[in-house]
């Protein structure tokens, strides 16, 4: 399970750095919202990551500090750094029902409960991305449609529910 967790904190590492690097792009690029939004969900992935690794260090198990992959650094659309974060949040919604099911196997009942708090947030992620993604459907995509939905990432985690 040791290792497991220490995977996952290796891919929310990597999730936390490629948010970074978008939210980069979309700063040089002239999106102030998104590239606000970017930065914050890079925070909440290093967030996840101390999660696990305070879980790790509070079972007595090594946290183990991944190196981190160079992530992508450029994007031909707005709506593509979207698309890439929705199979991003998608990817660790896998990973964790993984983990997940590793703990009904061992019956690790103290995991089961810590991992209970991702799979309420991952739901919350997805929705996040999906609901943005929505916007470049009903807004479109032409300059004005994009400047509007990035203008409106500064308000969105109210408009979807999500708490952080």
């Amino acid at each position: 399970m040791a290792k497991a967790i220490n995977d996952q904190i290796s891919f929310e590492a990597s999730s936390a750095n490629a948010y970074t690097a978008i939210g980069s792009w979309c700063e040089r690029t002239g999106y102030d919202g998104s590239a606000a939004f970017f930065f914050e969900q890079a925070n909440e992935e290093n967030g996840h990551m101390l999660k696990f690794l305070h879980y790790l260090n509070g079972t007595g198990a090594e946290a183990v500090i991944p190196a981190i992959d160079k992530p992508p650094g450029n994007f031909e659309s707005l709506e593509a750094t979207f698309q890439f974060g929705l199979k991003s949040e998608q990817a660790v919604t896998r990973s964790i029902y993984d983990l997940v099911d590793m703990t009904e196997q061992e019956k690790d009942r103290s995991t089961y409960s810590f991992l209970q708090w991702f799979i309420i947030e991952q739901i919350e992620e997805e929705t996040l991305f999906q609901t943005i993604l929505q916007k470049f459907d009903l807004l479109g995509r032409d300059k004005l449609a994009v400047y509007k939905i990035d203008q409106t990432l500064s308000s969105i985690r109210s408009q979807v529910g999500v708490s952080k």
